[in-house]
């Protein structure tokens, strides 16, 4: 694939579509290979919708975003890498949702969904490569009316000049020659150094929106006729709905009607609030199942069974049993991480407008073209009548991944033949989510004599993610999911071996900001602490030894190094953490203090390498986010359970990190000129560590469990 200042070549089977539009415009997007045979001549006015790109003949330029704007930025930096191919200002460039089609595939999901920090590593080539093939375009149609060379002619700023300084001419008005023109065979890429976007901070596209309360997040969609409702669920586990009683329910004023479908009762309205009040009036009577005893002690008694007897093997490097054995000493820890909740500040919703001709379905969601499949089973509509609109999300975080919100509106809008919108309550979002898994590791170490760590065993005990998502990619009895971070540990051990023992629970779970990496992390980087204090070393020198053969995590660790030798201020504790995610890497040094019984992080200092930065500021607010979200994770957030309910039912009783609690952050960006790797998974996995070994480091004593108690 193409890179700075490479040529980009095109097949027959991937090459852009080169569409005239109504008005003598000019529409670019990648081709599925099986259309790319079949539609080699398209109708001049026909618009393609799996074109990145179009550009009008009044001058409009717009980019079709197949990735959701959840906060991280997407919107700014893929349109970052178009318009800096496409010699175009950002403020020249209209974003609009893209629809469903399998062009927009992010291909490190295999879906077309957003999560894992995967949108612009995706994105990276395939939108520079269309601006820049729109540019050469451009600059071939100036070129051929002007009658002069290609070679004598510039693009900048959406207009061709030419190189005597008294031609210039718009995209809009070359538009429809460049649709006429002969596709090349291969486009160049701007050189790095030619670079005037990418790797320069740039104000995000979305503030202004936001800022004048014009975004429109899913609870802000308003369709003609809409209803509002909401859906009581049986707040036991591995229970049913028996029956319900909803007089209450009715007599409230603008509710319309109360029925069963299939998550539990749906309360229908005329407004929201009405709809909110008839399901607090709501009673439901639950029949139990099975697994109705569900409580957090019965879940973590199963788990600790797992940590004994045999387990699959995921990877084994020497003789671990023997190097333990010879071992001058030996050291084992057991390390515990509880299911926590996505808590997105926007609770779940969906609008869905199901007609016999169609359906729209207008919802924050990372899985679009899974929302538009979910509706065509429940509506029986060609996937064509269906169009998923998808709003801002007010956090996604993986939870919205999921469809369970989805199904709620588009089967009430299906059966009552009217838009509806459906509102979760936050007591709704964190009894009924699919949780980051509860797991406990068993960690085992051999020292030399000289104290170097020659033997390393890891057991992961927990749930399995995948059996329920994409039970396919489970091989040996082993969830890869479950021990991402565990088993590309960069260390290097003469003898290493990692188990996973899976344990499932009842309790739903699924995809959390750094999936695997947020429990392993915890685990691994705490252990090797724990390592160091019992053979007296530096931890961040015996991570150096251990990274001997790995110049990329050196060089984090070097840039660390000043920060980490300077004075340790009076009542702080310093502990770093290194992780490796989505192609990044990043060292992070947490400075903690214990204040009136309470631990408090006063300071973050954070070295990433995450290769080409897009957009600076923007990497700094993710890292910066996933600390925050990291502290609410290590200091504060569990969930519970209790004859078999969560125990949880707001921000009371499961509480966010407050602004008067947000430390001091400072982020050090390496310099790459790599392809990038995502940003918004890698700090949180590494804020637990941090903070529990600057506790080690300040009180003597290791934290083993989360979160973190004193």
């Amino acid at each position: 694939m193409a890179d700075s200042g490479s040529t980009a070549a095109f097949t027959r089977r991937d090459l852009l579509k080169i569409i005239a539009l109504s008005g003598g415009g000019l529409a670019l997007g990648w081709v599925w290979p099986a259309r790319a045979e079949t539609n080699e001549t398209p109708a001049p006015s026909r618009f393609e919708p799996n074109a990145w790109i179009s550009l009008h003949a009044d001058g409009r330029i717009q980019l079709r975003l197949a990735r959701a704007e959840m906060g991280q930025g997407v919107m700014t930096s893929l349109t970052m890498l178009l318009a800096e191919e496409l010699e175009a200002g950002l403020d020249q460039i209209q974003v609009e949702p893209a629809p469903i089609d399998p062009a927009y595939t992010n291909h490190l999901l295999g879906e077309q969904a957003t999560g894992g920090g995967t949108s612009t590593r995706d994105g990276w080539e395939t939108l520079r490569e269309a601006g820049a093939l729109a540019r050469t375009l451009m600059i071939a149609a100036a070129a051929r009316t002007w009658g002069v060379p290609e070679s004598e002619c510039r693009a900048r700023r959406a207009r061709v000049h030419h190189a005597d300084g008294t031609r210039h001419l718009g995209y809009g008005e070359l538009a429809a020659m460049a649709a006429s023109l002969p596709v090349p065979t291969s486009v160049v890429l701007k050189d790095r150094s030619d670079w005037t976007l990418i790797g320069t901070s740039q104000r995000r596209l979305d503030t202004p929106l936001k800022v004048r309360g014009a975004a429109r997040f899913g609870l802000d969609v308003r369709l003609p006729g809409m209803l509002h409702a909401t859906i009581a669920r049986c707040p036991v586990i591995g229970a049913e709905i028996r029956g319900w009683n909803a007089q209450a329910a009715r007599a409230v004023p603008g509710v319309i009607d109360v029925f069963a479908v299939r998550h539990g009762i749906a309360v229908v309205a005329e407004t929201s609030w009405a709809a909110l009040a008839g399901h607090a009036r709501l009673e439901i009577d639950c029949r139990p199942r099975v697994n109705t005893a569900v409580a957090t002690e019965r879940l973590r008694s199963r788990l600790h069974i797992g940590l004994n007897g045999r387990a699959p093997v995921a990877l084994r490097e020497g003789d671990v049993s023997r190097a333990l054995a010879e071992a001058a000493l030996e050291i084992e820890s057991v390390y515990e991480v509880p299911f926590q909740a996505h808590a997105c500040m926007e609770p779940m919703n969906c609008t869905a407008d199901v007609r016999p001709d169609g359906c729209d379905i207008h919802v924050p969601t990372q899985s679009p073209a899974a929302t538009q499949e979910l509706a065509q089973r429940l509506t029986g509509l060609p996937p064509e009548r269906i169009r998923v609109h998808t709003t801002f999300l007010g956090g996604g975080h993986g939870r919205r991944r999921e469809l369970d919100f989805v199904h709620d509106a588009v089967e009430l809008s299906h059966r009552l033949g009217r838009p509806v919108q459906v509102i979760w309550t936050r007591a709704d979002d964190l009894q009924h989510d699919y949780y980051r898994p509860m797991t406990l590791h068993r960690l085992r170490g051999g020292l030399d004599a000289a104290g170097e760590p020659v033997a390393w065993f890891h057991r992961v005990v927990g749930p399995s993610v995948l059996a329920r998502r994409d039970p396919g990619r489970i091989r040996d009895g082993i969830d890869p999911l479950m021990i991402d971070g565990a088993a590309s540990l960069p260390y290097r051990f003469a003898h290493r071996r990692l188990e996973y023992r899976r344990a499932d629970t009842p309790v739903p779970i699924g995809l959390w900001r750094g999936d695997g990496h947020s429990h392993n992390a915890f685990a691994t980087e705490c252990f090797l602490d724990e390592l160091a204090r019992a053979s007296e070393q530096d931890p961040l020198e015996l991570r150096r030894r251990l990274l001997a053969d790995s110049p990329a995590h050196l060089a984090l660790l070097d840039r660390l190094a000043e920060h980490w030798a300077a004075p340790v201020p009076d009542g702080l504790g310093r502990g770093l953490a290194l992780v490796e995610a989505a192609g990044s890497r990043l060292a992070l040094m947490a400075e903690v203090a214990v204040e009136e019984g309470r631990v408090r992080a006063r300071r973050f200092v954070a070295v990433l390498d995450c290769g080409q930065v897009v957009n600076p500021d923007a990497v700094r607010a993710q890292i910066e986010s996933g600390i925050v979200f990291g502290l609410t994770a290590t200091l504060k957030g569990v969930i519970t359970f209790s004859d078999g309910r969560v125990e949880q039912t707001g921000f009371g009783d499961y509480p966010l990190l407050r602004f008067d609690e947000m430390p001091e952050i400072e982020s050090i960006l390496i310099d790459s000129d790599a392809p990038p790797g995502g940003v918004s998974p890698i700090a949180t996995p590494a804020v637990a560590p941090a903070v529990a070994n600057a506790l080690l480091a300040l009180l003597g004593r290791p934290f083993r469990t989360l979160p973190i108690r004193l």
